[in-house]
């Protein structure tokens, strides 16, 4: 099971004999479905190639921070935006001191300034550079601002010395980049997620569909999963490998998914519908394949169930939040959408232009009654974590409003 599918992860290499074990932890990272990329000191490359790096994480090593290829010379921030979570191992003595201060004199160190990812440092070096009161303090501080330390490990060093300073195994960091992007603020909480286009048959062999790919409502389930919800994935007919620790139903007409829904609204918390269900089916569906006509032929079509206006007016709903793909008007749809159909929060997005359906990126303006939130361009597994962030804050501040809301007295005679 890959446990860090499709996750953006920077490796950082500074200089020190520990860097040989980063080839290793590269091609663990992507035997688990991470997407990796390399920045390497200048240090680093006097220990370990940039060319085995680039052979192991399939994309090229950086290494210079004035690359005049790279975005225009700021290659530091295309890198800082495009990744999920920085890790650097090794972590050598220097490295640590010059990130304690904010120094930004190699690409490196410039782009864990100009992140907003998380930052996990696994330390490597002597032990009594370890133990030293210099770099206890820059640890502390590290550790102040939130990033996250990753060992050492204690044993036999390369200089001969016995103690505390050991780089972890890329087994030991690839558990503990795993368990790093897991939260429990959904825990307990169970999450259904709907994915996908439907496919309405016009004969055994043509359909009625769109071009939604799933990734986004795939991408969700999966950030509802890290976030420690019990999900329900419920996928029309796509191209993807489902998502960890995640239940999934496969469907593929809007009739199924609709039963499918139901079957499984009464027991879920949170309804996310990132689905593209078709709006409309053939009233019939040939029982052979039609053969080609000269003159043409005429479909007639039905309206298929509206299932998220269903679920939003159930007697007991869960916290509903609804997708609206637009090409125009943007705004005014999604709120008059989030209205009619009764939505806790809706997430829009324009399609088209390279965004939407069947692309790795996309844009999202979150609506919710009294408020709003813009998520700008990025990857969508990136996206799914921002809003599942929404959402979590929304959630418990709906189920704290209904937890002290006075009972109702019967004061009838």
């Amino acid at each position: 099971m890959q446990t860090l599918a499709n996750k953006r992860i920077l490796l950082g290499i500074s200089g020190g004999i520990a860097a040989y074990k980063s080839a290793e932890l590269t091609r663990r990272l992507r035997d688990q479905g991470a997407l990796v990329r390399v920045v390497m000191t200048p240090a680093a490359t006097e220990f370990i190639t940039p060319l085995t790096l680039q052979a192991l994480s399939g994309n090229p090593v950086h290494t210079e921070l004035l690359d005049h290829a790279a975005e225009a010379a700021m290659g530091h921030i295309e890198l800082a935006r495009w990744a999920d979570v920085i890790v650097i191992a090794p972590a050598t003595a220097n490295f640590i001191a010059r990130l304690s201060n904010g120094l930004a004199d190699d690409l490196l160190a410039t782009l864990c300034l100009a992140t907003t990812a998380p930052l996990l440092v696994v330390p490597a070096m002597n032990q009594q550079m370890w133990r030293n009161p210099a770099t206890q303090e820059n640890i502390a501080r590290l550790q102040a601002r939130g990033i996250t330390l990753l060992g050492p490990a204690s044993g036999a060093q390369a200089c001969g010395e016995t103690g505390p300073g050991r780089l972890l195994e890329p087994d030991e960091i690839v558990a503990a980049i795993s368990a790093a992007g897991r939260t429990n603020q959904l825990a307990g909480v169970r999450v259904m997620v709907s994915a996908g286009p439907t496919r309405e048959f016009i004969d055994p062999v043509r359909y009625l569909s769109n071009c939604s790919s799933g990734r986004m409502g795939y991408a969700v389930a999966r950030a509802a999963a890290e976030a420690g919800a019990l999900v329900t994935l419920i996928t029309g007919p796509v191209a993807l490998t489902p998502p960890a620790r995640v239940r999934v139903i496969e469907v593929v007409s809007a009739e199924q998914m609709h039963a499918a829904v139901l079957a499984e609204a009464a027991s879920c918390d949170i309804f996310i519908s990132a689905a593209a269900v078709a709006d409309y089916r053939s009233r019939q569906t040939a029982l052979h394949k039609m053969k080609k006509q000269d003159t043409g032929i005429v479909l007639r079509l039905e309206k298929t169930p509206d299932i998220l206006s269903e679920i939003a007016t159930l007697a007991r709903p869960p916290f509903t939040v609804g997708f609206a793909a637009e090409t125009e008007n943007l705004s005014d749809n999604a709120k008059q959408k989030l209205v009619q159909k009764n939505l806790d929060m809706i997430a829009a997005n324009r399609v088209g232009d390279g965004l939407g359906f069947d692309s790795d990126k996309n844009a999202l303006e979150v609506y919710w009654p009294g408020g709003s939130q813009s998520l700008g361009t990025a990857a969508k597994e990136k996206l799914a974590r921002q809003l599942m962030g929404i959402i979590v804050a929304r959630y418990r501040e709906k189920s704290s409003q209904q937890t002290h809301e006075p009972a109702a007295i019967d004061v009838s005679d």
